[in-house]
């Protein structure tokens, strides 16, 4: 019988500015496991994805990723005590229980 086992699957995220969303991933506890021309594989525990080198407008404004924890107040509050939000000037709201 072949063996159709899937180990995995990764997503090319797309880049505007490269080395400043690499420092994003990195300051939330992600790590740059290996670099290799345009793309860096990054990794937090079992959770990875590509970073690309790459930026096409139509393609980046309709892209989205969704990430699940087993924590989200602890993983708030990690954020909260970063430097993400005044170093990457994003918005980070209160946790919401949504269905």
């Amino acid at each position: 019988m072949e063996n159709l086992k899937v180990s995995e699957i990764k997503s090319f995220v797309p880049a505007k500015d490269f080395n400043l969303s690499k420092r994003f991933y990195q300051s939330i506890g992600f790590e740059v496991m290996s670099e290799f021309h345009d793309i860096s594989y990054l990794r937090h525990g079992s959770c990875a994805f590509l970073l690309q080198n790459f930026y096409e407008p139509a393609h980046c404004h309709n892209y989205m990723m969704h990430l699940l924890v087993e924590d989200v107040k602890s993983w708030s509050q990690h954020i909260q005590n970063s430097n993400v939000m005044s170093e990457f000037e994003v918005t980070v709201s209160e946790v919401v229980e949504q269905p």
